[in-house]
């Protein structure tokens, strides 16, 4: 593979001779790796043997790259598939609560670290959904994790990969970076996993060598500075501010953080943690941190968190942090009447069920007005739970109902609501429902029934006694041949 000369130049500005030249034998070597990261909702991976990313508790290398769509734990979100170091999300976690720690040590903290508060997270541009799975699972069940994609395309993947994941606190949305003005100060966490020039993937994807120009570095630079610049408004003053990118060249990573520091106003707080530097990532000359293929294991990967300094602002004062209310003098967004819903009990009683036209949603409780807050203000693609289509006085248990962590709990504690049974199939069996296959389940209770594989709901089946009817979504369907 050629390199461009430039490139070579800004790599080992970037990083020096030393470490840039141990870059370009990886690229040229173009050594692929996979890995995955578990979903502790859900807990269902089969881990065992496995060499872990020593950076993430919940990431796994895998000896060799398996035929995913042929294993029913990745359609019930059990895993997500997610290169190493992209699982970087733990060490901005730790990176926060020292610096969170540092700065209120002497104040109340009987709410616990940054994490363990009900915060308020923006991951603006989300798909496929990596860092907001990871997110999902480091935040508390009670925060809201608004998941934006500005294309549309890619926010109805987005959306697919969060119903999997099965937590019913994240919102996604198809937004511009310019459209959160509605949101001054409201989230405390934002993450900008920013569209760059992709150095990063050199090593595994050919054409990203071919579309790589000096003049689409400084394009890139110049579209980071305008998303952070439209975002940071949004941060709430204490809160803080996740920067990355996958590449290595200064222009579009530490002169970015110059811009967060001298133009915004953001101060830095990364720290490189043990875990990072003894498994080969770097700092970077401004606070970043910087994953490059030979010193860890795993593609190009940059990351940095700013904090927000304080202002006058409702809740502020020291250990405080927003929980999402509406900052007072902000803009309004359309308010639509609710229709609940009081006939379905397929969720527990602390949702709250609201009717869509003929779409039952659930939103839990300590979470309904912080959802119907974002969903009046931004243009939605998921947020609540899906639970059941109506159909006269019957209710259809919708796709996305199976999926949820509270399903695979009332499972394993055989609380299953009335109308509803669970069947646990073997693999065969649930590679043919994912095929969108009808199956016959003898001795299984008649109507709906949930499938379970490995104690994890795939999807919903009417039994009728001689056949079942398969509601799997024509869209989730696997359409490769399941027998290869």
């Amino acid at each position: 593979m050629q390199l461009p000369e430039e490139f070579i130049q800004y790599a080992t500005e970037a990083l020096g001779e030393e470490r840039s030249a141990v870059l370009f034998r990886e690229i040229e070597d173009g050594t692929e790796m996979t890995s995955v990261r578990v979903n502790p909702l859900k807990g269902s991976a089969d881990v065992d043997g496995l060499e872990k990313v020593p950076w993430s508790s919940l990431g796994y290398y895998l000896p060799q790259r398996p035929v995913f769509t042929l294993d029913p734990l990745f359609h019930a979100g059990g895993y997500y598939v997610q290169e190493a170091s992209s699982m970087y999300m733990e060490l901005v976690r730790d990176a926060i609560e020292a610096d969170f720690a540092g700065r209120y040590g002497g104040e109340d903290l009987s709410g616990g670290g940054f994490f363990a508060r009900n915060i308020a997270a923006l991951d603006l541009c989300a798909a496929p959904g990596g860092k907001t799975t990871h997110l999902a699972s480091l935040l508390g069940k009670d925060s809201l994790l608004v998941s934006n994609e500005v294309i549309k395309s890619r926010a109805v993947v987005l959306a697919d990969n969060v119903a999997k994941w099965g937590t019913d606190n994240i919102v996604v949305t198809n937004n511009d970076p310019s459209d959160f003005g509605a949101f001054e100060g409201y989230f405390n966490l934002v993450v900008v996993d920013a569209p760059c020039s992709g150095e990063g993937l050199f090593r595994k994807d050919s054409q990203a060598v071919e579309e790589w120009s000096p003049a689409n570095v400084n394009l890139c630079a110049q579209r980071q500075q305008r998303i952070l610049a439209d975002i940071w408004p949004a941060v709430a003053p204490g809160g803080y501010l996740v920067y990355s990118t996958c590449t290595y060249n200064k222009l579009e990573n530490d002169g970015n953080l110059r811009f967060l520091q001298e133009t915004l106003g953001a101060i830095m707080t990364l720290t490189l943690f043990p875990t990072a530097s003894e498994s080969g990532v770097i700092s970077t000359e401004f606070g970043g941190l910087q994953f490059v293929p030979g010193l860890v294991k795993g593609e190009g990967q940059f990351v940095a968190v700013v904090h927000k300094p304080y202002g006058d602002f409702e809740d502020s004062g020291a250990g405080s942090v927003r929980s999402g209310k509406k900052k007072k003098g902000g803009k309004e967004g359309k308010k639509s009447a609710v229709q609940f819903e009081k006939g379905c009990n397929y969720l527990p009683d602390n949702y709250i069920k609201v009717l869509q036209g003929d779409l039952v949603k659930g939103y839990r409780d300590t979470l309904f007005e912080r959802i119907r807050f974002v969903e009046e203000r931004l243009r939605v693609v998921l947020g609540g739970v899906a639970i059941a289509e109506k159909k006269g006085k019957d209710y259809v248990p919708h796709a996305d109902l199976a999926l949820q962590g509270v399903m695979a709990d009332m499972v394993a504690r055989n609380a299953l609501p009335g109308g509803i049974s669970a069947v646990e199939v073997g693999r065969e069996d649930a590679l043919r429902f994912l095929a969108k296959e009808a199956l016959v389940l003898p001795g299984a209770p008649l109507g709906y029934v949930l499938l379970v594989y490995k104690g994890l709901g795939l999807g919903f089946v009417k039994n009728l006694g001689n056949r079942t009817n398969n509601l799997l979504p024509m869209a989730r369907r696997i359409r490769m041949n399941i027998n290869g």
